[in-house]
Parts: structure tokens; C-alpha cells; sequence
């Protein structure tokens, strides 16, 4: 393995470089992290807390938010600090830990929505069988083997980013480290580096969309066998999990299943599926899901009832 030793920090340029520009860009991304954190900490909350979201459904939820919270994490604070700071430099130690929490926390989110459309199957396509294959037992094997799957994929990625030899430049196009951005530094032959992350990252995002979307096809399918307000609560369900496959796996499959070139738009379309994406969860599972709301109405009711009675 090589060991870096020309470059000791990179300098991430960013969205913008304009002040007017760079003053937006922290505006409307620190309203973006505020509202992913509030959100996301909220499901969170109201699931640990309520009596009455204990199915299989709100417990891959409960990792789901706590995934988003990290990943979203992983880059608005540095994306928010630097849009205000004239130096932008980050460490090279601190970039390989950035790659490396990048790639787990976002692993864990695809991981958790296989798991939550696997709950879906089961519960439509095998109702009688349901409590018995989604015991709690299982759910939380599931989840472990998730985080285990999650950290050999991160550990795989940050061996990539170490491989990669840095002879002199350090400017990064762009507002977080990724291995995207740091191989168009690399002084070596990218092509078999890239053909590794395709094969990793591209694999992954690429197989896990397909099979998502087998499987919510499936269970489409199969809701003709069931009653009209059966199939309307499916539906409702299924819509919500199919739109946060749609809005994440989108962007990831356009970053990570390429040859080592760059566009333009590939800024944005990271921040869609790194900060736009952990937003957005919490608004579809919570305005779509009626058993979420009525439970953070109830969790909101009993705290002002203990407060008055202080």
C-alpha cells in the first residue's frame, strides 16, 4: 500500500467562489442541516418513545434517521464552515476519515432501505408469516449485519483513497473528499482504481436499486389480492419507500457507475443525495405516514401536559 507523502492537506473549493454566492450557499445549506437534524432527530425520538410505532417498519425507520443525521453530518458542517471561511484547506488525515464516513454512513441508508422494502414484502406478500420471520431477534441481526456489510465497504473505500498517490496538486473541484474528486489528483494509472469503485460503489448502488425495485414491483403486484383499504395503506407505504429509492439511488448511481471523468453538475448532484436526500426522508415518511404523526401529536401532548403540571 502507498503512503502519501507529498501532499499533507487539500483545499476544497467548494460551490462557489463569489461572496455574494458563498454567503447563499450558507444560508440555504444551514437551513438545510437545521431542518435535516430537527426532522430526522424527531423520528428518532418520537420512535423511541411511542408505544405504538413498535413494528419491524418503524424500527429499520429509527436507523434509517439516525443514518441520514450521520451521512448529512459527514459534510454540511464543513460545507457550511467553509462557504464563510477564506481558507478551505483540510488535512489529509481528516479527508481519508470524511471518505471513510461518507461511505458507511451512505452504505448503511442503502442497506437499511433493503431491509425496510424486505419488511414490506414479507408483510404483504406473507401476512400470516409476518410476526413470526420479522421477530425482533431477527430485525436486529438484520440491522447488525447492516452496520458489519456497511464498514467492510467503507474499509474497502478508504484502502482505494490510500492506494492513491498525490505528487503535487491539492485543489479538490469541489466541497467534500470523495474518491471522484481525490482520483482526479492521483499521479497514476486511474483506470484500474476506477474499475474498482465502480465495481465496489457502483456495484452496490446499481444491484441494490435493481433489487429495490424488483421487489416494491412484486408487492405492487400482488396487492390485487387484497381488500381496497388494504391496498390503499400498502400503497401509501410503498409510494413513500419508492420515492426515497428514487431520490437517493438516482445521483449515486450517476457519481459512481462512470469511467474517471468529471461534469459540471456533479457538485449538485452529490449535495442532492448527501444533504437534499437526508432532508426530504423526514418530510415523506412524515407527512405520508399517518400512525408517525398521530404518535409525535400524542409524544407532544403528554410533554405539555407535564410541563403544566410542573
Amino acid at each position: 500500500m502507498w503512503q502519501n507523502i507529498s501532499v499533507t492537506e487539500f483545499i476544497l473549493l467548494g460551490l462557489a467562489q463569489e461572496p455574494m454566492k458563498k454567503k447563499m450557499v450558507f444560508v440555504i445549506f444551514f437551513i438545510f442541516y437545521v431542518g435535516t437534524m430537527i426532522g430526522n432527530l424527531l423520528i428518532i425520538v418520537t420512535i423511541k418513545f411511542s408505544r405504538t410505532l413498535r413494528s419491524p417498519m418503524y424500527y429499520f425507520l429509527f436507523y434509517l434517521s439516525l443514518a441520514d443525521s450521520c451521512f448529512s453530518t459527514t459534510t454540511a458542517p464543513r460545507l457550511i464552515v467553509d462557504s464563510l471561511s477564506a481558507q478551505r484547506t483540510i488535512s489529509y488525515n481528516e479527508c481519508m476519515v470524511q471518505v471513510f464516513a461518507l461511505h458507511l454512513f451512505g452504505c448503511m441508508e442503502i442497506f437499511v432501505l433493503i431491509l425496510m422494502a424486505v419488511d414490506r414484502y414479507v408483510a404483504i406478500c406473507k401476512p400470516l408469516h409476518y410476526s413470526t420471520i420479522m421477530r425482533q431477534q431477527v430485525c436486529t441481526t438484520l440491522i447488525i449485519l447492516a452496520w458489519i456489510g456497511s464498514f467492510i465497504h467503507s474499509i474497502a473505500q478508504i484502502i482505494l483513497a490510500l492506494r492513491m498517490p498525490f505528487c503535487g496538486p491539492n485543489l479538490i473541484d469541489h466541497y467534500c473528499c470523495d474518491l471522484q474528486p481525490l482520483l482526479e489528483l492521483a499521479c497514476m494509472d486511474k483506470y484500474m482504481i476506477n474499475l474498482l469503485m465502480v465495481s465496489n460503489s457502483g456495484a452496490i448502488c446499481s444491484s441494490s436499486f435493481v433489487i429495490l425495485m424488483i421487489s416494491y414491483i412484486v408487492i405492487l403486484h400482488s396487492l390485487r389480492n387484497h381488500s381496497a383499504e388494504g391496498r390503499k395503506k400498502a400503497l401509501s407505504t410503498c409510494t413513500s419507500h419508492i420515492i426515497v429509492v428514487i431520490l437517493f439511488f438516482g445521483p449515486c448511481i450517476f457519481i459512481y457507475t462512470r469511467p474517471p471523468t468529471t461534469f459540471p453538475m456533479d457538485k449538485m448532484v452529490t449535495v442532492f443525495y448527501t444533504i437534499g436526500t437526508p432532508f426530504l426522508n423526514p418530510l415523506i415518511y412524515t407527512l405520508r405516514n399517518a400512525e408517525v404523526k398521530s404518535a409525535m401529536r400524542k409524544l407532544w401532548h403528554i410533554k405539555i401536559t407535564t410541563e403544566s403540571k410542573k
